[in-house]
This record gives structure tokens, C-alpha cells and sequence, in this order.
């Protein structure tokens, strides 16, 4: 019996695929990807603290900021307001997490949003 080699990426079509796509629409993908990491991270899932992990939250959290910072003025309000709101969500959820929390303006990304408060 001989196995059928794997087969690979066709790496054309691929790079087709994603030069049709909008750059508003990779940048949200990009960031609702890292806000669903971050949430699993915090234990806001069904699952709770199963994978509840701050230290990788904060690290999500932060690059979401991060990410969000430099794209705000490209992607317009009507895009980068609920995306803001989710992250100001996710930092608030963080401080509340934390057994210690961190001083204003020193949570996850908040060098780049500003000190977040409930």
C-alpha cells in the first residue's frame, strides 16, 4: 500500500486569496483574533479558568492596544470604536483578574490607550 505524498500549499492561489482582500478587513480579523485570545487567556470563556492564563493575557491585551493605536486613523470610527470598547473591556477584565492589580496606566497596552478605569 503506498501513501499519496502530502500535498502542498499552492502558495499562488493563496497570495491571490489575500491581495483581494481589503486591508480594514485583515486589520479587524487581526484584531477580534487577538481579543478572543485574550479573553480565553482571562477565563471568560465557557470553560472558565481552564486556560486562564494572566501573563499570555497580558501580552494579547497589549499587542491588541498596540494594534489598535496604529491602525485607528486607517480603518475609520465605524471600525476601530467597537473594536476600542472590546479592548477597554478586556483591560478592565484583566485588572479585576489580577490577584494584585497594576497601577493606572500600567495595565496591558494601556501606554497606548491611557489609564482604563471601570
Amino acid at each position: 500500500m503506498s501513501e499519496t505524498p502530502p500535498k502542498t500549499p499552492d502558495f499562488d492561489a493563496m497570495t491571490r486569496d489575500i491581495a483581494e482582500v481589503p486591508a480594514v478587513e485583515v486589520i479587524v480579523t487581526v484584531a477580534v483574533n487577538l481579543m478572543s485570545a485574550a479573553a480565553v487567556k482571562l477565563g471568560l470563556t465557557e470553560e472558565g479558568d481552564v486556560h486562564k492564563d494572566l501573563d499570555e493575557a497580558r501580552k494579547l491585551v497589549t499587542a491588541l492596544a498596540g494594534l489598535l493605536d496604529a491602525a485607528a486613523p486607517e480603518i475609520s470610527t465605524f471600525h476601530a470604536a467597537p473594536l476600542r470598547d472590546g479592548l477597554k473591556s478586556l483591560q478592565l477584565a484583566f485588572r479585576e483578574a489580577s490577584l494584585v492589580p497594576d497601577e493606572p496606566g500600567q495595565g496591558p497596552g494601556e501606554k497606548y490607550t491611557g489609564p482604563v478605569f471601570g
